[in-house]
């Protein structure tokens, strides 16, 4: 799983250029924007969630887990789609790729440690903060710092194995999903109804929570959009990784997780194609 999401990572850094970092000097306050609807507001509007709904401790600690996570490696497809603004989301997927080592594991542990319920599951869970770090490290920081480097190095042959490349490792991680959900097929017939509906709801919560968050803060049309689709599309196969790495025994956890990579391309394609149908509309009004 772990070598999988580093060859995602490595095939989005492909597309990614040393240019693109330009946006944080010339657009430092969407930047921050985004970071901390994804950092800040999103952990704690999902904490919100858990507290208020009371699910399932391994779905709670799913949930929470998610949005202690970076935005989503599709998120730029996205972005483009809604008309958003592509570069932003570009330097926000790598800023938020840098931090995730320290963020994640931070968010994960504070959240998860705010609700006396959880603490039965959670004290059974092999947390190591050095560890997890070091291991976000090693799946996306340094794929994500070699992928550019091997496209600035070798640009012929970067258009060459770029796209294939990112077809594949798609086709993977979607392999990996598919087994995540035949290993516990038991568990996801009994409790498909409970985790569906929680996904769904944190999914919403996510992009209402970075839509209005740019919007309180007077960002434009185009990065609105942008910091809406890096706040909803969340990095599920990072979190699957981390899951199948520290956390024993899975249980719910692992269907959430999972369900999540699935609905993650779903929900990214519906927002996109609303926020696009929003501008058309507040242009021809």
């Amino acid at each position: 799983m772990n070598i999988c999401i580093s060859i995602i990572m490595f095939s989005v850094a492909l597309n990614v250029k040393l240019s693109d970092l330009k946006i944080v000097v010339q657009n430092p306050a969407s930047v921050l924007t985004g970071l901390m609807s994804q950092y800040l507001v999103l952990p704690a509007m999902s904490f919100l969630l858990v507290w208020i709904l009371q699910p399932e401790a391994g779905f709670a600690l799913g949930m929470l887990l998610i949005a202690a996570c970076p935005g989503g490696n599709i998120s730029n497809f996205f972005s483009m789609q809604s008309g958003g603004n592509v570069a932003l989301s570009v330097g926000l997927t790598i800023l938020a790729t840098i931090l995730a080592p320290i963020m994640t594991p931070l968010n994960f542990e504070f959240w998860a440690t705010r609700l006396d319920y959880l603490e039965p599951v959670f004290s059974t869970i092999s947390l190591s903060y050095t560890d997890i770090g070091f291991t976000v490290l090693q799946i996306l920081v340094m794929p994500l710092i070699l992928g550019i480097w091997f496209a600035y190095k070798f640009p012929r042959f970067n258009k060459k194995i770029s796209t294939p490349l990112q077809y594949l490792s798609i086709l993977i991680l979607i392999s990996f999903i598919a087994v995540a959900f035949y290993g516990n097929g038991s568990i996801f017939t009994q409790y498909w109804k409970h985790f569906v509906f929680l996904v769904f709801a944190q999914n919403l919560v996510a992009l209402l929570s970075g839509y209005y968050l740019a919007t309180f803060t007077a960002r434009n049309s185009e990065d609105r959009k942008t910091i809406t689709i890096e706040t909803g599309v969340q990095n599920a196969g990072l979190a699957l990784a981390l899951v199948f790495t520290f956390f024993e025994p899975r249980g719910g956890l692992v269907l959430l997780v999972a369900w999540w990579g699935i609905w993650n391309i779903l929900a990214g394609l519906i927002a996109a194609q609303v926020l696009k149908l929003r501008a058309f509309k507040t242009i021809n009004a």
